[in-house]
């Protein structure tokens, strides 16, 4: 069993004892290890943010074992199996994919997810209060949705066709999929609503040129793989005069117009604050809510705007 994860008996214990272990406690190291889905901004700021605050808190009494899967889910089973067999002290799982994988190779390792957008999806929970009540919780980096709906109506008020660009495999695309579809009907959106889905890297120029082809506004949730290749879609998108809305701001400044953003970097120092809690202090993860980012905001790409022809609100701060 991790060395990490257990409670300690603290009823019986003299103040000689309790002082010991309290040294015990400030003499500890911990490995971690971090595992991140693939290389984009936004996963970067969140890695960073959970290292500085780890590191801030902890000194040279922690060691971590950073790797990228390079967007295979194969490879983040790889890498979550090698972390569990080194028996570290705990997993930051960068992502949904990778949380499912830790999920899924240890009950015993804290984990703690950052980047995931929907945990009871990702987990397969039925039932949800915000706690897993297992070795996993975490941050999430869902924006306000209803916002982002509220975002695409403000924006592109004529819109007679909206497009959702995500990939199929991504289980926390489609809950943000689902949500802004209601939030648009809620807002009484006249728009026809149309999904786009992509299976991976190889079709989504084909996707998203048919997407160009018949929207007038297309939406992108946070969403790696789109993240990924936000180039390739704002080569396809811009050309043809389809502004992009994007559900973070990494996203956004590869191909989009507007977003709704978190920070990644706070998200990634909350996330390193539960770590601290776990490890130093004791706290049982399974009894850790999930947190958000407090902070969000609504930013714009103002040359692609104005390439759009597409005026931006007073409101809006400049990517």
């Amino acid at each position: 069993m991790n060395r990490k994860w257990r409670k300690t008996a603290l009823a019986g214990l003299t103040a000689a004892g309790m002082m010991a272990s309290a040294v015990s406690a400030e003499d500890s190291s911990y490995k971690i290890g971090i595992c991140q889905l693939t290389q984009h901004e936004a996963l970067e700021q969140a890695t960073k943010g959970f290292q500085d605050y780890v590191s801030e808190k902890l000194g040279d009494r922690v060691t971590f074992d950073v790797q990228n899967a390079s967007g295979e889910v194969s490879n983040c089973v790889t890498v979550i199996n090698a972390f569990v067999s080194e028996d570290v002290d705990l997993i930051l799982a960068n992502s949904t994919p990778v949380l499912q994988a830790a999920a899924s190779a240890t009950d015993t390792i804290p984990v703690l997810g950052t980047s995931v957008t929907d945990y009871p999806a990702a987990l397969d929970l039925e039932e949800w209060n915000g706690v897993a009540g297992t070795n996993v919780s975490g941050t999430s980096d869902c924006a306000p949705l209803q916002q982002q709906a509220e975002m695409i109506v403000e924006l592109i008020p004529d819109a007679k066709e909206i497009g959702i660009l995500y990939c199929s495999a991504e289980p926390n695309s489609r809950y943000q999929t689902d949500i802004i579809k209601s939030s648009l009907e809620e807002l009484g959106c006249s728009a026809e609503v149309k999904e786009y889905t992509f299976t991976g890297t190889d079709d989504i120029a084909a996707v998203t040129t048919t997407a160009a082809e018949n929207c007038d506004v297309i939406y992108i949730p946070t969403d790696n793989t789109a993240a990924s290749n936000a180039e390739l879609i704002n080569n396809i998108c811009e050309p043809a005069g389809v502004p992009v809305i994007c559900g973070e701001k990494g996203v956004c400044e590869g191909c989009g117009i507007a977003t709704l953003t978190i920070d990644y970097y706070e998200l990634g120092q909350i996330t390193g604050e539960m770590a601290v809690d776990v490890l130093e202090e004791g706290t049982d993860i399974s009894q850790m809510a999930v947190r958000q980012a407090e902070q969000v905001k609504k930013c714009y790409v103002p040359e692609r705007c104005e390439k759009l022809g597409i005026t931006i609100p007073d409101d809006y701060e400049k990517l």
